[in-house]
């Protein structure tokens, strides 16, 4: 006999997702986390905005379920009071060579299902938002912030039933005619067998899958690591919406967002790391600076202090597109009751819940 239904590597929001979908279609799961606590990585350093789904590629896993995604969310933040706000998002040409990308991002945007998007001259973008210095702009009303934290405790209460098993690291599974023996460790070591067995680890999502016996090296993608560094600003912004520029190929440029307190604070850049380092160098404040001043040249001189730093999980690297998501069911590696989740950085936190029903549905 199985000692549950599912076994969920990793806390973070999309395995806490995962595991409240899970239990609330009727399964018994059990999610262990490496870390102490849930969250501890990529889901509590970002930017926590709520994305509308326009940057990526039409028909691919991430724009389907950010747009999906960001419906589920909203809607979710509103039933369990989890703070948030619907503020918009201009994303800025700062001279005439920028239109043509914004122009095909409101193109993309609206194949992708998002309906409220709106172009806008230099003037009409300046008087929405005096501060800025731009030729042009994308508005994106439905984009929003949320507090990550809350929304993370709103997902472990719905998922009444689960087993959550903290500083337990997954150390390796074998199939077995019922479904899997996973072995987990620290300081008191486990031995679970259960049905089925969800990869959502994030960083480490390759290296467990590895550890997975029977799972064809073949379906493992390399796992690489691209540090986001952030800068919080000296004062208060002059802005009310979240300000972003032209998009870039590994993320979405030097963007102004705030937190529900309005703290504001720019990033992420790229900085492609070996391992997990979120110390923040303040020497790269001087390229912060000169990226925002393109579309803010009233930035104060010494305004930008470090903050923090995320790491993206990227399964494509400097010279690549960036990567779609990886959600591998056993129709892609013919492992029964295995999904694995590759690559789910941005917009990951926006596509929780729509990730969450996708592995319910392989499943």
């Amino acid at each position: 006999m199985n000692d549950a239904d599912v076994l969920v590597i990793g806390a973070g929001v999309v395995g806490l997702a995962i595991a409240r979908a899970l239990t609330l279609a009727g399964r018994s799961v059990v999610v262990v986390e490496a870390r102490g606590g849930f969250g501890e990585e990529t889901s509590s350093r970002n930017s926590e905005v709520i994305h509308s789904g326009i940057y990526y590629p039409t028909g691919s896993l991430k724009a389907r379920l950010c747009v999906r995604g960001q419906a589920l969310l909203y809607g979710f933040c509103e039933a369990h009071r989890v703070a948030h706000r619907r503020c918009g998002k201009l994303i800025v040409a700062a001279d005439a060579s920028e239109l043509a990308a914004l122009e095909a991002l409101a193109r993309k945007g609206a194949a992708n299902g998002v309906e409220d998007l709106r172009m806008l001259s230099g003037a009409e973008a300046t008087a929405l938002e005096p501060a800025l210095a731009v030729v042009g702009a994308l508005h994106a009303p439905s984009t929003g912030i949320l507090d990550s934290h809350g929304y993370m405790l709103a997902l472990i209460g719905d998922a009444e039933g689960a087993a959550f098993a903290y500083h337990a690291p997954f150390l390796s599974a074998r199939a077995t005619r019922d479904g899997f023996v996973a072995e987990v460790g620290g300081a008191e070591p486990m031995r679970l067998a259960v049905g089925a067995l969800v990869n959502a680890a994030g960083l480490a999502a390759s290296r467990a899958a590895r550890a997975i016996d029977g799972l064809d090296a073949r379906f493992i993608p390399e796992t690489l690591y691209a540090k986001g560094n952030y800068f919080a600003l000296a004062g208060r912004a002059p802005f009310r919406r979240l300000i972003y520029p032209a998009p870039q190929t590994h993320g979405l440029g030097v963007h102004l967002t705030f937190d529900l307190g309005d703290q504001a604070r720019f990033g992420p850049d790229v900085e492609w790391v070996e391992g997990l380092d979120y110390d923040v160098d303040a020497a790269r404040a001087r390229g912060f600076a000169e990226a925002i001043r393109r579309y803010w040249p009233g930035l104060p001189d010494n305004a930008l202090t470090p903050a923090y730093a995320g790491i993206r999980p990227k399964i494509s690297g400097p010279a690549e597109a960036a990567a779609d998501f990886r959600i591998d069911g056993p129709e892609r590696h013919g492992v029964a009751g295995l999904v694995n989740l590759f690559g789910i950085e941005s917009p990951g936190l926006t596509a929780s819940l729509a990730i969450a029903e996708e592995v319910a549905r392989r499943l």
